[in-house]
Order: C-alpha cells, then sequence, then structure tokens
C-alpha cells in the first residue's frame, strides 16, 4: 500500500483544467520530486492533497484512507503538512509562537503550552532558528521565513511533507543547507513531496520524479530517466526559448 496515492485527480477552473486525471504515489520514506514549467499545476495539486481545494473528479489517499472529503485540518492532523510557495507567516508574532502553532493546534491531540514550546524550540534548533526565536517573524529575511515555515510544518509531527519551492530565493549556500534539510528530514522518517524550480537540486535529492504540463502528468521516473526523457527535454526546452524571445 502506498503512503499517499492519487486517482484521476482533476482540477478545473473555468473551462481550464489546473490538473487533469493525474495518478500518482508516493511511499513511506520517499522523495519524491514534482516538476514542471510555471502553471503546469503542481501548486494546486498540492492544494489538492492539503484541501484547500479538492478534486472533481478523482480521489485521494492517505495510508488507504480516503481523505478526499475532508477538511484541511484533518488532514493535517491526519499527519500532512506543507509550506507555501509565497511564505504564511504571522509577521506580528514571535518566531517561537509562530511554530508553536504547528505543535498546538496540528497534531489533533491535546499538548500543554509547555509540550508546544518543547516542540517549537526543537524545531527552531533544526532549521537553526534558535538565536532568533524572539524576534518578530516579519523581521527575518526571506531565507530564514522560509526556514520558519518548515519549523512551523516540522512542529506538527508530521508523516508527510509537501515542500513547496523551498529554495526558490535562496542563494547557492543557502540552496545547498536547505537539500540538507530535506535529506535529515526524511532521515528521520518523514516521507517528502516536493515542488522545485532548481533541476540541479531536485534531481540530486529525489528518488523520483514526476513532470506535470498544462495539469497532465507527462513523465515519471528515477532522475536519470527523468533526464533523458525526450518529452521532458523538449518542455524545459520550450521554456527556455519563450523566455529568451
Amino acid at each position: 500500500m502506498h503512503l499517499l496515492e492519487g486517482e484521476k485527480v482533476s482540477k478545473h477552473f473555468g473551462g481550464l483544467a489546473a490538473v487533469a486525471d493525474v495518478d500518482f504515489y508516493v511511499d513511506q520514506g520517499e522523495i519524491l520530486g514534482l516538476i514542471g514549467p510555471n502553471g503546469a499545476g503542481k501548486t494546486t495539486l498540492f492544494n489538492l492533497i492539503s484541501a484547500s481545494l479538492k478534486p472533481k473528479p478523482g480521489k485521494i489517499s492517505f495510508k488507504g484512507i480516503d481523505i478526499t472529503p475532508k477538511p484541511a485540518y484533518k488532514i493535517c492532523r491526519m499527519g500532512i503538512a506543507r509550506t507555501f510557495q509565497t511564505v504564511k507567516i504571522f509577521p506580528h508574532v514571535p518566531v517561537l509562537r509562530n511554530v508553536m502553532v504547528g505543535a498546538l493546534f496540528g497534531t489533533g491531540r491535546f499538548i500543554t503550552s509547555s509540550e508546544a514550546t518543547k516542540k517549537a524550540e526543537e524545531a527552531l534548533e533544526f532549521v537553526d532558528l534558535t538565536p532568533v526565536k524572539n524576534a518578530l517573524a516579519g523581521d527575518l529575511t526571506l531565507a530564514q521565513q522560509k526556514r520558519l515555515e518548515l519549523a512551523r510544518a516540522l512542529a506538527s509531527s508530521p508523516e508527510l511533507l509537501l515542500l513547496d519551492e523551498l529554495m526558490a530565493g535562496l542563494t547557492a549556500v543557502e540552496v545547498s543547507e536547505a537539500m540538507g534539510d530535506v535529506k535529515q528530514i526524511r532521515d528521520k522518517g518523514v516521507t517528502v513531496i516536493m515542488i522545485e524550480h532548481l533541476m540541479q537540486a531536485i534531481m540530486s535529492i529525489s528518488d523520483r520524479i514526476v513532470v506535470l504540463d498544462y495539469g497532465k502528468k507527462i513523465a515519471e521516473g528515477t532522475p536519470q530517466e527523468i533526464a533523458a526523457n525526450p518529452k521532458v527535454i523538449e518542455v524545459y526546452l520550450g521554456e527556455e526559448c519563450d523566455a529568451d524571445s
């Protein structure tokens, strides 16, 4: 049984298919990369998994349970956490309390404030934000805010973590650090699905990659198979040519 599985998952906005009949799965302990040109439907698929949106038609199962009709907070409490392409933090709240939100409300069980503080501090230590734990979240750099959002997701003790462009806008050194974080997260037993445009990063840490284009899955395989896939090469060469024109 796959940890997460989607069957014929679709989502239309008006007459436009943002995601169209996509089958996908991820197994326990995998790092699954999700790539494709801008507008390919990657974040929409994350929104469908996390229940920000509902597929129509389609079915998504987590640990064998149909989660399609469940609200977002229940899916989070089942063990699915995510970050966002554009960070969604509480800017006027201290860093530590931002992360405590994940610990207090993301697990579905009652924990005390002291327990939540401990979990938040552990998550902040993991992402190297302990020195700024009392700073306002809005005063952090972009790289720090991305790590803050990651810490908040980790504080909910997820089994599956969805990372939406964690490395976008980071320096080469910060990208390297983020790649190390993702590997450590997987080593802790958390399965990861990540959207990323940095091909060197996604190819080097993914066990398997799914490629979307105009809402459809056009390829799936190991990084080596994806790098040699003529359709994938065509899609990315086309995107680069459009950018240059």
